[in-house]
């Protein structure tokens, strides 16, 4: 799995979205409602962001869960 900007992870009862991903660091906002948007930003390295977010869930933009892994493209012989 990749990390992404703007990626939302739910671990527990909190939602995790990364605001700025960097070689080494990762800048995100803890939330408890995704509505509100009301949270605390966090400034971690990529390790312990990993770590935060071992067993965590990608929730797609709409809060699905996203698919585990993307579907192979098909490809048409001529």
């Amino acid at each position: 799995m990749k990390l992404q900007q703007g990626q939302v992870w739910k671990t527990g009862e909190e939602f995790l979205r990364i605001v700025e991903l960097h070689r080494l660091e990762v800048k995100y906002k803890a939330m408890k409602d995704l509505e509100t948007r009301e949270g605390t930003h966090h400034h971690v390295t990529k390790k312990e962001f990993c770590r935060l977010i071992k067993g965590a869930t990608l929730l797609e933009i709409s809060g699905r869960p996203a698919a585990e892994e993307p579907a192979e493209p098909s490809i048409a012989a001529d």
